[in-house]
C-alpha cells in the first residue's frame, strides 16, 4: 500500500449527511467509502435492496460471500442476527437476504433497513484490529492488536496518541504480546507489518483530520504477506469528541507558576488567631516554616493575627499580592476570589472542600469562571496546600517541612499527601516541593511539570494521580521533561475500566489502564506499581548515577540471594551480563575455588572483607560492566557495618577517579543490617535489608528512565 492523497471531500460529504440526518453512526457502505478515501483496502462488496439484487451482487463479487444487515439503527449486527457467512450459491444468497431482514425486524421493529451488504468472503491471513477512540484523558488514541473475538478475550492491544508517524505505527505492530505470531510461526505465512503500520497511520490521520469521529473500528483486518484488508468498518460520530480542554502556553504557565511557587507576598483569606482552625494552622506554618515574604492575614473581625496586621479584605492590602490561600467555607470562595482577582493575585490556593468532590460541580465551575475572568490560576480545591522548600514556603494546614533536596512530589489525594510527607520526614528525603492538586479545577500535573522542568532546585518529579484532566498535554510535556529529569507516576485505579458500553471494540477499550501504560511509557515516564514503589523510586533514583550500558553484574555472598536477585533483574527488565572468559578469570582470582564466577558472582558466605572489596573494585574498574548489584549475607567474618563501610570506601574511591556506576545492595542478616543499609543509603548506595526486590526495582526504574532519555547505549 503506497502513500495516496486522501479524499477528504468524500469523507466530509458523508459526515455532513450523517449530521443532517441526526445519526451517530455510519452505515457499513459509508464506512467502506471512508476507509477507501484514506487508502485502506476493503473486500469487494455492494448493497442489495432486494433478494434478486443480492444474488446478482454475490455472483459479481464471487462466492462465497458474507451478508450483513445495513441499518443506521442497528450497530451490533451480530446480536440482531444480521450477519450470515459462508454463503456459497444463488439459492443461499436469496434465502440469506430474507432471513437477515426478518431477523432485523424482529430485533427492532422500528429500525430503518437500508438493505443488505453483500461482501466477498476472505480467508487466510491474520486477524488484527486497527482502531481509534476518543479517550477520556488523552483524546484521540490509535489502537492495534489481535482482532476478531480475540480483542475481547485477550485484549492484546497497544495504544499511541494520534496523529502518529510511520516509525511509531511500526512499534505498535511489534509491541503487542503476540507480535511473534504476525511474523509467522510453525510454518505459517507472516503478515506484512509495513502494510499494517500503514493502515494504523491512515486511521490516525483520519481521526486527526476529522476530530468529530469518536470511534473508528477496523475489525478484523485480514493481514497476509501482500495485503491488509479491512473486512468490517465501524465509525461513530460525536461532535463532543472534537472538543479539546482549555490549554495555556508554556510562557503563560511559567508566568503564573513562578509567582505561585516563588511568591513575594501571600494573603491568607480566613486567617484565624484561634488554635485548631485551618486559617490559624496556615498562618502558623507560614510563620514557623520561615517564609521570608510578606504575610497578610485577611479577617474582617480581627485587628491582628500572629503579630501581623489583619485586613478586612484582600483589596485593603497595601502593595501587590502574589498568592491567596483560601481557608474559608466553600460557599464564600467565589466572592473572595473575585476580590483576589481584582487585587491581581497570580494563584488561588483553595484548601476548602465542598466542591466537585461532593457533587457541587456548579460551584466549582463558578469559581473557575471567576478565576478565568481575572487571569488567576487555581490550585485545588479540596487540598492540603503546598510546600516549596527553596522559599521555606509551607502554605498548608499540615506541619512544615524543611529538609531541602531535589525531589518534587504531588498528589491528588490528601491522604496520599500525608503519606508523602511522613515518608519524606522519616527517610530525611530532601524535597523541593510537595503539592496537593485535589479536584484539579484548574492547575494540574501538566502545569507542575512545566514549572519543575525549569526549576533548578528540582531533579526528579514524582506524581500520584487518579486521572488526567488533559492527558495529551501531560504526555507531551512529560516527554519533553523526562529527557532531562526523571518523571515518576503512580496512577491509581489500574483495574480495567474498559467494560463500559461502547459502539465498537476499540471504543470499549477507552479508559483501559493499558492506554495509560502505553502512552506514559512512550512519554518516558517511570510508572510505579504502588505508593511504596513511587516513594522509594523518588528517594533512590536521584542517588544512582546514570548507567551508560545494559550490562549488570551481581556480586553476592549467598547463593540463594543471587538466585532471587537474578529473578528480580528479569522482573525489572535488566540484562545480566554474559561474563567473557578474561573477566571470569579475573573474578576467580579473588574468590575461593568452590565459589562461582559466572553471573551472579558467588563469593560464598565465609569470605573476609577483602574479597568483597576486590570483587566490587573489579566490577567498578571494568568498563564493560555498567551497574552492580550486591548481595550481602551477615557473617562474623564480615559484619554488616564492616561490609557497609568498605562498600562506601571503594565506591567513593572510584567516584574520585571519575567512575560513576549505579550500585545497589540487598542485605540479609540480623537487625544490624538495618543500620548498615542506612549507612549505605546516606552515601549514595541504594540499599535495603531483608529484601532482594526493592534495590533491583529502584535500579530498574533508573534504567527505564535512562533508556527513554537516550543515555543507555548498549552492552
Amino acid at each position: 500500500m503506497t502513500q495516496q492523497r486522501y479524499d477528504r471531500d468524500a469523507v466530509r460529504a458523508i459526515l455532513d449527511r450523517v449530521r443532517e440526518e441526526g445519526r451517530s453512526a455510519l452505515t457499513a457502505p459509508e464506512g467502506r467509502t471512508v476507509a477507501e478515501a484514506y487508502g485502506i483496502d476493503t473486500p469487494k462488496e455492494g448493497l442489495a435492496e432486494t433478494a434478486d439484487a443480492a444474488v446478482a451482487l454475490a455472483t459479481e463479487v464471487g462466492y462465497p460471500v458474507v451478508m450483513k444487515i445495513v441499518s443506521p439503527d442497528i450497530l451490533h449486527k451480530t446480536e440482531a442476527g444480521g450477519v450470515l457467512v459462508g454463503i456459497g450459491d444463488d439459492a443461499g444468497a436469496a434465502a440469506a437476504f430474507a432471513s437477515i431482514v426478518d431477523n432485523a425486524r424482529a430485533y427492532d421493529a422500528d429500525a430503518r433497513v437500508t438493505g443488505v451488504q453483500v461482501q466477498r468472503m476472505l480467508s487466510g491471513g491474520h486477524e488484527v484490529i486497527v482502531g481509534a477512540v476518543t479517550d477520556p484523558a488523552f483524546g484521540k488514541v490509535v489502537a492495534f492488536g489481535l482482532g476478531g473475538v480475540l480483542v475481547e478475550v485477550l485484549k492484546d492491544v497497544t495504544f499511541r496518541l494520534a496523529p502518529t508517524d510511520a516509525e511509531t505505527a511500526r512499534s505498535m505492530v511489534d509491541g503487542i504480546a503476540a507480535a511473534e505470531i504476525l511474523r509467522g510461526v510453525r510454518g505459517a505465512a507472516p503478515a506484512n507489518r509495513d502494510l499494517l503500520a500503514s493502515v494504523i497511520q491512515r486511521v490516525s490521520d483520519l481521526v486527526n483530520d476529522f476530530p468529530e469521529l469518536s470511534e473508528v473500528d477496523l475489525n478484523p483486518v485480514l493481514a497476509t504477506e501482500d495485503s491488509a484488508v479491512a473486512v468490517d468498518v465501524r465509525v461513530i460520530v460525536d461532535p463532543a469528541a472534537a472538543v479539546r480542554p482549555t490549554a495555556f502556553t508554556q510562557e503563560e504557565i511559567l508566568a503564573s507558576m513562578n509567582r505561585i511557587m516563588r511568591p513575594a507576598s501571600i494573603a491568607v483569606i480566613g486567617a484565624s488567631a484561634e488554635a485548631g482552625k485551618i486559617g490559624n494552622s496556615v498562618m502558623r506554618n507560614l510563620v514557623d516554616g520561615g517564609y521570608r515574604g510578606e504575610i497578610y492575614p485577611i479577617n474582617p473581625k480581627a485587628a491582628e493575627i500572629l503579630e501581623r496586621k489583619a485586613f478586612a479584605s484582600i483589596c485593603d492590602v497595601p502593595g501587590d499580592v502574589d498568592v491567596a490561600v483560601f481557608a474559608i467555607p466553600a460557599k464564600f470562595v467565589a466572592k473572595a476570589l473575585d476580590e483576589a482577582g481584582r487585587k491581581g493575585v497570580a494563584g488561588a490556593i483553595l484548601i476548602p472542600s465542598g466542591f466537585g468532590e461532593t457533587g457541587n460541580h456548579e460551584l466549582q465551575e463558578e469559581v473557575v469562571e471567576v478565576a478565568r475572568r481575572h487571569g488567576v490560576r487555581v490550585l485545588g480545591p479540596n487540598i492540603y496546600g503546598y510546600y516549596y522548600t527553596p522559599q521555606r514556603l509551607s502554605a498548608t494546614f499540615c506541619t512544615p517541612y524543611d529538609v531541602r533536596g531535589g525531589v518534587a512530589l504531588s498528589s491528588q489525594s490528601g491522604g496520599i499527601g500525608m503519606a508523602i510527607l511522613g515518608f519524606s520526614r522519616s527517610t530525611e528525603m530532601g524535597v523541593s516541593a510537595i503539592v496537593g492538586v485535589g479536584n484539579k479545577a484548574d492547575i494540574d500535573e501538566d502545569d507542575l511539570l512545566t514549572f519543575f522542568e525549569h526549576d533548578d532546585d528540582t531533579r526528579l518529579i514524582a506524581m500520584h494521580l487518579e486521572d488526567l484532566k488533559d492527558g495529551r498535554a501531560f504526555a507531551e510535556t512529560a516527554k519533553r521533561v523526562s529527557a532531562r529529569k526523571p518523571v515518576i507516576v503512580l496512577k491509581a485505579g489500574r483495574t480495567d475500566q474498559g467494560a463500559k458500553a461502547a459502539s465498537s471494540h476499540t471504543g470499549a477499550l477507552a479508559g483501559n489502564d493499558k492506554v495509560y501504560d502505553d502512552i506514559l511509557r512512550q512519554s518516558g515516564v517511570i510508572r510505579a506499581p504502588g505508593l511504596g514503589d513511587m516513594l522509594e523510586y523518588a528517594r533512590g533514583v536521584p542517588l544512582l548515577p546514570t548507567p551508560t550500558g545494559e550490562n549488570v553484574v551481581i556480586i553476592t555472598g549467598a547463593g540463594g540471594s543471587g538466585v532471587l536477585l537474578s529473578d528480580a533483574c528479569v522482573d525489572n527488565d535488566l540484562t545480566l551480563m554474559s561474563i567473557p572468559p578474561d573477566l571470569d578469570e579475573a573474578f576467580r582470582a579473588y574468590i575461593p575455588p568452590f565459589g562461582a564466577a559466572g553471573n551472579p558472582v558467588d563469593i560464598t558466605g565465609g569470605e573476609p572483607p577483602s574479597t568483597y572489596r576486590n570483587t566490587i573494585a573489579l566490577g567498578l574498574s571494568d568498563p564493560r560492566i555498567h551497574a552492580l548489584i550486591l548481595g550481602y549475607w551477615h557473617t562474623i567474618v564480615t559484619p554488616p557495618m564492616v561490609f557497609a563501610e568498605l562498600v562506601v570506601d571503594v565506591v567513593q574511591e572510584f567516584r574520585a577517579k571519575g567512575v560513576h556506576k549505579p550500585v545497589v545492595a540487598s542485605l540479609s542478616g540480623d537487625v544490624e543490617v538495618e543500620e548498615a543499609s542506612e549507612h549505605l543509603y546516606r552515601h549514595g548506595i541504594v540499599a535495603y535489608p531483608y529484601t532482594t526486590e526493592k534495590p533491583v526495582a529502584v535500579l530498574g526504574a533508573k534504567y527505564r528512565w535512562a533508556r527513554a532519555a537516550g543515555h543507555v547505549t548498549g552492552g
